[in-house]
């Protein structure tokens, strides 16, 4: 069947989707220009498009109406969670309905024997994790943001703890999801393995909402160390930190953490998040486990990062202490953006094969450094993914000529050392011109004739991903 191309539908279709829907939402249905925008709000300097409605959604059944509803006019729809998303995900670009899910906030269930939690798309990872507080349990993908689950899954998000935990794609058991012809579906059981069938899961895992709207999904969960341990590491260069980094995987110490912040970054944090820590790259690390083991791993990368010119290296168990170092971490973003007044951050990360990282990094930054933009580098680098944090003043062109020069250069090099485009931020609109670099003709044809065969009016978050 042959995909619907991508075009705005008619103003007709639209009011007659529109119209269907108030009967049913009421004021859960808004049209106002100020509520659109905000609803299709992006954190880069992607302009914001937005949709011609959004319907605040609180149950599956209603997400389905709202799906059912668009289909029969072809009208497309966007998911909103909690607007996190760095790639233009949630923009409108054909107009249509965006669903906020934020009001799906039901915790379904939780079987602490089994490790697993049920939820609604529209809780945050935090809002689990303090649900889960007295159970000794805990959901370990952290973005730096307060993300939505649903969000997470559908943009197969990690954070600074998938060098341990992994990524969405390693913690999500099951589904559910609104197709595009607002058929409801499950996939995925709380078992933790199968051999029935294609797994839907982990092909809607990552769709960003271009195959279906996920709107309750069962994830693992982990328990609490009986220990942590973090501390942090400054080193001469970029390149030294990122050869510990390489030796401490390969010597297979179990490391939770380990995320580095060039000394432009550390300067920021200092600045933000009060830090008062030497300017030069930093790694901070964190370990997991029993008490002697977490004093052990620590005592084994203080010896590694010593091999390569590191230290002192400073740890503590303390949990304030481990606390303000990670919440800095987490607000690299806001703390990077500090750093000039007036300029909006561009978040874009790559991800290399863990041998190429010290390369791709050093390069990155001499690369920086030639350029004349004003950027940090700030990654997960145990998993080899890392990114730049280019600031950019929106009102000079040739500023912004730089920076989109300088994102082609680190992506080409990236997927030269055998990488990808983005490690975790997903594609959405910023990073579809990088695909066909990425994938063969071939593997994009794939991916066009499942996006055809679920969505054959081209009606779910269109212009994203993959182009049709």
């Amino acid at each position: 069947m042959t995909a619907t191309p991508a075009q705005r539908p008619s103003a007709a279709a639209v009011n007659k989707a529109i119209n269907s829907l108030k009967e049913y939402f009421g004021s859960r249905l808004s049209t106002a220009e100020a509520v659109r925008h905000q609803y299709a709000h992006t954190l880069t300097w992607l302009p914001t498009q937005p949709a011609d409605a959004v319907v605040f959604a609180e149950t599956t059944d209603e997400v389905a109406k709202v799906v059912s509803a668009c289909a029969e006019h072809r009208v497309p729809v966007i998911a909103f969670g909690t607007g996190t998303s760095l790639e233009g995900h949630v923009n409108a670009p054909l107009g249509g309905v965006t669903i906020c899910l934020r009001d799906m906030k039901r915790i379904v269930s939780l079987h602490a024997e089994d490790l697993d939690a049920t939820v609604e798309a529209g809780v945050t990872r935090t809002e689990l994790n303090a649900h889960l507080r007295d159970t000794g349990l805990f959901f370990p993908i952290d973005p730096g943001a307060d993300a939505s689950l649903g969000g997470m899954a559908a943009t197969r998000a990690s954070g600074t703890n998938a060098v341990r935990y992994g990524t969405m794609k390693d913690n999500v058991l099951a589904l559910t999801v609104v197709l595009a012809n607002g058929e409801v579906i499950h996939t995925g059981t709380r078992a933790r393995k199968s051999s029935a069938g294609y797994d839907l899961t982990r092909l809607l895992v990552g769709s960003e909402g271009t195959l279906g709207i996920i709107t309750e999904l069962t994830v693992r969960l982990a328990g609490i160390p009986e220990a942590i341990s973090g501390g942090i590491c400054p080193f001469a260069s970029v390149a030294s930190a990122c050869e510990a980094v390489m030796m401490t995987i390969q010597m297979g110490i179990p490391i939770a953490r380990i995320e580095l912040l060039d000394e432009v970054q550390v300067r920021a944090c200092n600045n933000y998040s009060k830090l008062g820590l030497p300017e030069t790259p930093t790694l901070f690390v964190e370990f997991h486990g029993s008490t002697a083991g977490v004093a052990e791993q620590a005592e084994a990368f203080g010896a590694i990062a010593g091999e390569f010119g590191g230290g002192p290296f400073r740890w503590t168990t303390h949990p304030e202490e481990r606390g303000a170092l990670w919440q800095a971490r987490h607000d690299a973003f806001w703390a990077a953006q500090s750093l000039r007044p007036g300029a909006r951050a561009f978040s874009t990360d790559v991800c290399v094969p863990i041998s190429r990282l010290a390369e791709c990094v050093a390069e990155t930054k001499a690369d920086i450094e030639a350029s004349g933009v004003i950027a940090t580098v700030v990654g997960h680098v145990g998993d080899g993914n890392f990114h730049t944090l280019p600031l950019v003043d929106m009102d000079d062109p040739g500023d912004i000529a730089r920076v989109e020069a300088f994102i082609g250069r680190l992506t080409e090099r990236a997927l030269a050392m055998g990488g990808t485009c983005s490690g975790e931020h997903g594609v959405g609109q910023g990073k579809m011109a990088y695909l066909p670099k990425e994938h063969d003709a071939g593997a994009l044809d794939a991916m066009r004739a499942i996006k055809r065969a679920l969505d054959p009016h081209n009606i779910m978050n269109p212009g994203k991903l993959v182009a049709i």
